[in-house]
């Protein structure tokens, strides 16, 4: 039998019991634990999170740091800005991962899939050809091949660089 090893799950495994509060508002507030919340970008009114359980490799996150629900609640600076942050953050995929393509999109409420659905977020996930095999279809299971940290250290290099 072959093993998957995933350390990093063990945490969503273990969670017995729902955080309180919003979990992307404490993310925006807590600057200084930039590293520890796989920030990657900050703007001025959103920020770019990697996912910790992607899809896929360089699935980010990225949402306004106000506690809006739906685009529709958000200014256009805020749009703007949001769209902005989204455009760079795929640039930055671009130059580290040179994905092939991307899904892109946002889940708005419980019923769309959204797991965080009281805070706007968009995702965008990285696509290469066959990137999509037999384990999602047979095992239920998506391998994931580099670390959060790694991949995080790889951006903020790239951003640094820039």
């Amino acid at each position: 039998m072959d093993k998957l090893w995933a350390p990093w799950r063990i945490s969503y495994i273990r969670k017995s019991k729902k955080e309180k509060g919003c979990l992307l508002c404490k993310i925006v507030k807590l600057k200084f634990k930039d590293n520890q919340n796989l920030v990657v970008l900050r703007s001025k009114f959103s920020i770019s999170i990697l996912n910790k359980f992607p899809y896929n490799n360089g699935h980010l996150m990225i949402c306004p740091k106000a506690h809006k629900k739906d685009f529709k609640q958000l200014s256009q600076t805020e749009i703007l800005d949001l769209m902005n942050l989204l455009v760079k953050s795929q640039k930055l995929l671009d130059a580290v991962l040179s994905p092939q393509g991307y899904n892109i999109g946002s889940n708005l409420g419980t019923v769309a899939g959204a797991g965080i659905d009281k805070h706007l977020h968009i995702h965008i996930v990285p696509r290469w050809k066959g990137d999509t095999n037999f384990m999602p279809v047979t095992s239920k299971t998506k391998v994931v091949s580099q670390s959060l940290e790694e991949l995080l250290r790889q951006l903020r290099k790239k951003i640094q660089n820039a």
